[in-house]
């Protein structure tokens, strides 16, 4: 296995801050275990709103450059998290960010929203027989809120692992490799509801001048979805998340257990992480919620 460790897990984002908000705790923890933990982001953010006034100029309106400065913003997210290996889907700048669902830049040339499934899929093809995870962890078909780079990352993700464990695809890139488990980013409702209402205990102590709604929050579900929850409860690999939530600095501001995106609307920041196993064989029993990615599984190399 070319020296990869025993296991090895991918994520797939749609821009570079996806993977923090969802995943932070969740790739800290597995990284500083050991695991190879690798994070393929699939377009640059161009289209991203700006947060920072003096960095307003980076906007796609203006001088364009905020995809080169995310690519930074990443680098700096993923050292705080512990993992070296982050790439983007074809190379940078590959696809371009779509915008939001409806507006003219999800038809521009290059817009990911607009690719061929098949090619782009074929790139993270050759990723998936490269490392050969054991555990790729996406997006459900909704893309958890319905933008188009993040419901294109989950069918290019789902369509990668039908095609990589094809025997007669593409072995120029790579010999065949099966996924075991596929997971969709999730969070349960109850977990939400309590999360808002804590937010709402705080008052005034946040500086953000609203609250977002439990509706702006992607991927939730009736608790009985939920078939893994990974987190620390506020210990290292959540105070990991938090910073590397904060090198995304046009995107979100963080203050304490709360943030905001461009919307100025405070969000709890979950210190658990919560997934779906669509594909695989469970590794608790039924009822019970998995505290491990890889439960179930092997640690032998596949």
């Amino acid at each position: 296995m070319n020296g990869l460790p025993a296991r090895r897990l991918l994520l797939v984002h749609a821009h570079p801050d996806d993977e923090s908000i969802n995943n932070g705790v969740t790739m800290a923890k597995y990284a500083a275990e050991g695991a190879h933990v690798a994070l393929v982001t699939c377009t640059l953010g161009e289209e991203g709103e700006v947060i920072p006034p003096e960095l307003a100029h980076l906007a796609a309106g203006r001088d364009d450059t905020l995809g080169a400065h995310r690519v930074g913003e990443l680098a700096a997210a993923m050292a705080e998290l512990g993992v070296t290996d982050h790439r983007f889907l074809g190379g940078p700048g590959r696809f371009r960010d779509s915008g939001m669902m409806g507006v003219e830049q999800n038809h521009r040339p290059g817009a990911f929203w607009s690719a061929d499934l098949d090619e782009a899929a074929a790139y993270l093809v050759e990723v998936i027989r490269e490392i050969r995870p054991q555990v790729l962890v996406t997006y459900d078909p909704n893309g958890g809120y319905g933008h188009p780079d993040h419901i294109q990352a989950h069918r290019v993700a789902m369509r990668a692992a039908e095609l990589a464990a094809e025997q007669t695809y593409r072995r120029d890139l790579g010999d065949p490799h099966t996924i075991a488990k596929t997971y969709w980013n999730r969070i349960p409702l109850s977990v939400v509801e309590e999360g808002f209402a804590r937010l709402r205990a705080a008052g005034t102590t946040f500086p953000f001048p609203g609250i977002a709604t439990p509706e702006d929050v992607p991927g939730v579900v009736e608790d009985a979805r939920i078939t893994a929850e990974i987190g620390d409860d506020g210990g290292a690999y959540g105070k990991a998340k938090a910073a590397a939530m904060r090198a995304h600095a046009t995107q979100i501001a963080v203050d304490g257990p709360f943030f905001a995106l461009s919307n100025d609307l405070a969000q709890p920041l979950f210190g658990r992480e919560y997934y779906e196993l669509v594909r695989g064989c469970p590794g608790a029993p039924d009822g019970a919620r998995e505290d491990d990615l890889f439960a179930g599984l092997e640690e032998a190399a596949a």
